[in-house]
């Protein structure tokens, strides 16, 4: 801990100054230090004003509007703790009576920590498997039951408690050892943490000036996030962004850039038709992509898979000579590690000869499986990522890091900052007292940019590369296990032959009405309201939540995705017999 000649001092007060100096300011401190931490505030205290400067008795100050005298902290050990606390009223009490309004120390204080008790009950029942994992409702009933509208007046702080609590009463426990339901689940408490230190920080990621350690972690975090992907030294460039579609048009934008710089300025009416090219299952990103940046989606030409979801490098050639034969000029090849319904990984090797013979950008999607870049047993479906330009990942899905959190990594470094920047003055200012190229904002297409890296780079350290390793592994031995129990089950059917090559599990579930049928018409016509009937009884009864989708001839199927590190075996043995309970009667 810094004395207070290092300079810290208790809310914001800087040294020297008049808060600073304030004798009462210490007391207050200090009372609030002993509420809330006992004997480590005592020490606190004289450490930082020295033994002449002890914490007074309670009741030496004014205690604000609606507080009554803070309690002692307690020693127990129950969890969780129903000791009293301080005695505040908050239905007397607004938002204007906490901090930084004057004398609210002790006021903030016990709401914050009320609220952090709101969150870690929270917290606590999203492991529990005796909890639901949804408690459902539908929208008009949400909307009835409950006041959502805006209003001119303010809310005491009660009423704000009340509403954190009815938010959380009606959230999907994404964190639940049972919730299947999308590619980012759990909920890791190092990753948690540093989502909260995020929010207090409060920061913009656009100069270094105002985010000096957050701007070094995410050169730090990108560096080695480009190790792992195989350029040489984490050669290159990259960046944080909104999520991996975003992440994905960046690359169409940067390689757009690339092969004509002059559209920067000019536009899409000063060069050719750019075509695009990505397989039949790759995520909608690229053509939402597509649309955005004016290339349109019909520029985006699809091709075909085999049975198990893998583009078919032989048709992406035959596609793009058919493409320069009509005069398109092809500037973009977006292959995928782990698509979304099958976990599918592209022969990236094959694609990286054609992108080469060709001249064409190539862009690897690994949003939901770049994480198995982390894992020595998996990382070989990603044989060949090393030869892409670029590369969407997402430590979000796989990884388990809390949303949002998904990097784009450029093998080139500098192009990014010549495809986007505007030289703002005001923020980029060419005579800085410091290094400018950590000013990263002028990359960027957003300018307030959210601070994503930390709760990676927090992680990461607790848990070493072998950490994330073992959590992946995990997961995927998991899927096999599924996989194993259901591939000759009775009821159940595989969409496509093999092990999974990710965590995605495809399967139908037939009830028993039609085990019999030989396949025809009406049997594929009643299949396909089989999966969305169960989902539909899983979310009422709150039990667990598996998502599902027709692909292609395909009618719905569930798509199981394991992500979550606190699934177990039994959570996938509960998760086969409540699909079993819940449709037997279909």
């Amino acid at each position: 801990m810094a004395s207070p000649g290092s300079g810290f001092w208790p809310f914001g007060a800087e040294e020297g100054s008049a808060a600073a100096e304030t004798p009462g300011t210490a007391r207050a401190w200090c009372q609030v230090a002993q509420k809330f931490t006992g004997g480590i505030g005592n020490k606190l205290c004289a450490l930082l004003y020295g033994d002449a400067e002890k914490p007074v008795e309670t009741g030496a100050r004014a205690a604000a509007p609606g507080v009554a005298e803070p309690k002692p902290t307690c020693t127990c050990d129950k969890k969780p703790c129903g000791c009293q606390k301080a005695d505040v009223n908050y239905a007397f009490l607004h938002s204007t009576d906490l901090l930084p309004t004057c004398n609210g120390e002790i006021t903030t204080m016990s709401f914050l920590q009320d609220v952090v008790d709101i969150l870690l009950q929270y917290v606590v029942k999203s492991f529990d498997r005796s909890t639901k994992v949804i408690d459902f409702h539908y929208p008009n009933e949400l909307l009835q039951e409950y006041n959502w509208e805006l209003a001119d007046q303010p809310q005491t702080l009660e009423e704000i408690l009340l509403n954190c609590r009815t938010t959380l009463k009606y959230a999907i426990k994404t964190g639940h050892p049972r919730y299947f339901n999308q590619l980012s689940t759990g909920l890791d408490m190092v990753g948690l943490a540093a989502d909260w230190l995020t929010s207090a920080a409060n920061t913009n990621m656009f100069t270094y000036e105002i985010a000096p350690v957050f701007v070094l972690l995410e050169y730090v975090t990108l560096r080695k996030m480009r190790e792992m992907v195989g350029w040489p030294g984490g050669c290159g460039d990259g960046i944080f962004s909104p999520g991996g579609a975003i992440s994905n048009m960046y690359a169409m934008l940067i390689a757009r850039f690339k092969m004509f710089p002059e559209v920067k300025e000019k536009g899409m009416a000063a060069i050719p038709r750019l075509v695009a090219f990505t397989s039949e299952h790759s995520h909608f990103s690229v053509k939402k992509g597509a649309a955005a940046l004016g290339i349109g989606t019909d520029s985006v030409i699809l091709i075909r898979c085999d049975e198990r979801g893998k583009m078919i490098p032989s048709d992406l050639e035959r596609r793009i000579v058919e493409a320069k034969q009509k005069g398109f000029v092809p500037f973009l090849v977006s292959a995928t590690a782990g698509t979304t319904v099958y976990g599918a990984f592209d022969p990236l090797i094959a694609i990286a000869d054609i992108c080469k013979k060709y001249k064409i950008w190539m862009h690897v999607d690994g949003a939901w499986g770049g994480g198995l870049l982390m894992s020595r047993k998996h990382k070989w479906k990603l044989n060949g990522i090393e030869r892409a330009n670029s590369v969407t990942w997402n430590p979000h899905k796989m990884m388990g890091v809390p949303l949002q959190c998904s990097a784009l990594l450029v093998r080139e470094e500098g192009l990014m900052q010549s495809c986007n920047q505007m030289h703002a003055s005001y923020l980029f200012q060419q005579d800085k007292h410091y290094d400018l190229s950590y000013d990263t904002g002028d990359k960027a297409l957003q300018c307030g940019r959210h601070v994503d890296v930390f709760k990676l780079w927090l992680m990461w350290r607790a848990k070493g590369t072998t950490g994330f390793e073992a959590q992946i592994d995990k997961c995927l031995e998991l899927a096999e296990y599924l996989y194993n129990k259901i591939k000759n089950r009775e009821g159940y059917e595989m969409v496509f032959d093999g092990k999974p090559q990710h965590t995605n599990v495809c399967f139908w579930y037939i009830p028993p009405s039609l085990r019999g049928m030989e396949n025809s018409e009406e049997r594929t016509s009643r299949l396909m309201k089989v999966a969305p009937v169960i989902k539909a009884r899983m979310m009422e009864y709150g039990t667990t939540m598996v998502s599902y989708q027709p692909l292609g001839d395909k009618v719905n199927f569930f798509r199981m995705v394991i992500s979550n590190p606190a699934a177990t075996h039994q959570d996938i043995d509960f998760l086969i017999d409540e699909i079993e309970r819940l449709g037997q009667d279909l």
